[in-house]
Order: structure tokens, then sequence, then C-alpha cells
């Protein structure tokens, strides 16, 4: 879980217009554009903080599912 601190830094940063547009264009944050791979990479990272999901044994009922 993330502390309050972290939670709060976050936010900052979603906030910020410098942020936005880096990532926009596909930058880290020292400007190197960053690859698909580190992308994924960096995404893998942030799973860790997150415990794992309990797969349900149920199936999902569902209807007037669309294309």
């Amino acid at each position: 879980m993330l502390s309050s601190e972290e939670k709060r830094e976050m936010l900052e940063d979603a906030k910020s217009l410098r942020r936005k547009k880096d990532f926009r264009q596909g930058k880290a944050g020292d400007g190197k554009i960053i690859s698909f791979d580190d992308y994924i990479s960096f995404l893998d990272g942030v799973q860790t903080v997150f415990s794992p999901f309990k797969i349900s044994s149920r199936r999902t009922v569902t209807r007037l599912n669309k294309l």
C-alpha cells in the first residue's frame, strides 16, 4: 500500500502540466525518450506494489454483450 505521503506526491505529480506534456511526448523525467519495452518494465515494477488479486472460480454471467 502507498503511504499518505506517497499518495499526496502522486496527486501533485498528476496535476503538473509539464509532466503531462512530457508523458504525452513519451519522455522520461530526464528528457530521454523511453521505449515501449522500458514502459512495460516500469508497469511490471509498479505491479509489485499491489497484492495479487483473488481469482474467482465462479462464472461471470453477462447479458446483451455487443461487439
